[in-house]
């Protein structure tokens, strides 16, 4: 008999971790000649990682696109238009939004149609399995997208959607995880980014979803998420050794949230980012904390296992309830407060968002209500 929790894995074909690994990239073009674009981030361009590669990197690249925020259909549909017939390879070196750039840009150029034809949600195309060969560096920690199936498409202002183009073989062929490439990253980024992946570990470790195989990987990388988090902007070796683990996390938070899914955080966060240009780690972070506190009052006898067993693997005190304790000591240990002042919503807004939102593999089917105390808990509502 074969079970309704069957666990399926997709990761890089070849992964390069470590730091100083990012300088495996030139020999790594080197070795296959081929017609390769760049995506990236400004701030990689400003960067000392740039500046020690760029003469080097520039004899294997014909071109750079840089992405400025979330790729939107139209972006993707110009970089096609620009690019179709002369691209074989593509590098994408920059935080979740660059990579999930280029896994759209490399998945359409192969695809006939417009990209929004082929969006979950809103399209009525199924993308097929062809992509141009991908090698993805992430330079934050917090998407897990290096590792993940989807490529993440926001559109605000037309059809005002976030969602995914998804297929097996979207996963980047290749992935270089270089700790040293969050060095000198401003505190707020270095958190929101983090919390991005504890939220992806977390939901995947209590998805309805899972098994044993994805809540041990999840497991894993919220042990290393543990070690890290207080440490991340250090400038000694325990920073590093903290940067180091946070790029596992954000790893294995990619493969945990592609194997047993996610729960109602990203279910109320991708309708969200639809509308609002916030930091999506950020939205994630603000909303966990408000469902710690529901997760505590929960009676659900699975979620009270999950969380009690969770806790014994992840802190040496007693706790008389861990989904508090964990809330309390992500917070007092946190580099930064992302959770305090920043933007509002309106009442228009929070009511656009309940009306998509979902619980998606959370063990309870959250109401509206509870939905809702948990978005107007997180920001202030105007």
């Amino acid at each position: 008999m074969v079970s309704e929790n069957l666990s399926e894995l997709h990761c890089n074909q070849r992964t390069l971790f470590g730091r100083g690994s990012l300088d495996k990239l030139v020999p790594l073009l080197a070795s296959q000649q081929q017609p390769t674009l760049l995506f990236c981030g400004q701030s990689f361009l400003q960067g000392p990682a740039y500046a020690r590669l760029k003469t080097s990197l520039n004899d294997h690249i014909i071109g750079y696109e840089i992405v400025r925020n979330e790729a939107s259909p139209a972006d993707i549909d110009g970089w096609v238009a620009r690019w179709r017939g002369h691209v074989d390879r593509v590098v994408a070196i920059g935080g979740g939004s660059v990579l999930d750039a280029a896994k759209a840009f490399s998945a359409m150029i192969q695809h006939p149609l417009p990209t929004a034809r082929y969006l979950e949600k809103v399209g009525d195309s199924a993308v097929q399995a062809v992509t141009l060969p991908l090698i993805a560096v992430p330079t934050t920690a917090g998407t897990g997208s290096e590792v993940t199936q989807n490529a993440v498409v926001t559109d605000q202002h037309d059809i005002q959607v976030k969602a995914s183009l998804r297929h097996p073989v979207f996963v980047p062929r290749v992935a270089i995880l270089d700790p040293d490439l969050l060095k000198g990253a401003p505190d707020n980024v270095l958190a929101s980014c983090a919390i991005d992946a504890f939220t992806h570990l977390f939901e995947a470790y209590l998805s309805n979803k899972g098994n044993l195989f994805t809540r041990q990987l999840a497991l894993t990388g919220l042990k290393q998420f543990v070690q890290a988090w207080p440490a991340l902007n250090r400038k000694d070796a325990e920073g590093d050794d903290a940067r180091e683990a946070m790029m596992m996390a954000s790893w294995l938070g990619g493969v945990s949230l592609s194997s047993a899914g996610l729960g109602v955080i990203h279910g109320i966060a991708g309708e969200l980012g639809a509308i609002k240009p916030f930091h999506h780690g950020e939205v994630c972070g603000r909303l966990l904390f408000p469902f710690l506190e529901q997760l505590a009052e929960s009676q659900q006898p699975e979620q009270q296992k999950l969380m009690s067993e969770l806790h014994q693997q992840l802190f040496s005190e007693t706790a008389a309830s861990p989904a508090r304790h964990l809330k309390n000591w992500l917070q007092h240990q946190s580099i930064s407060p992302f959770w305090q002042e920043g933007p509002s919503l309106t009442l228009t807004e929070v009511d656009w968002i309940l009306a998509r939102a979902n619980s998606k593999n959370s063990w309870v089917n959250y109401s509206q209500e509870q939905m809702r105390e948990m978005i107007v808990q997180a920001w202030p509502i105007n």
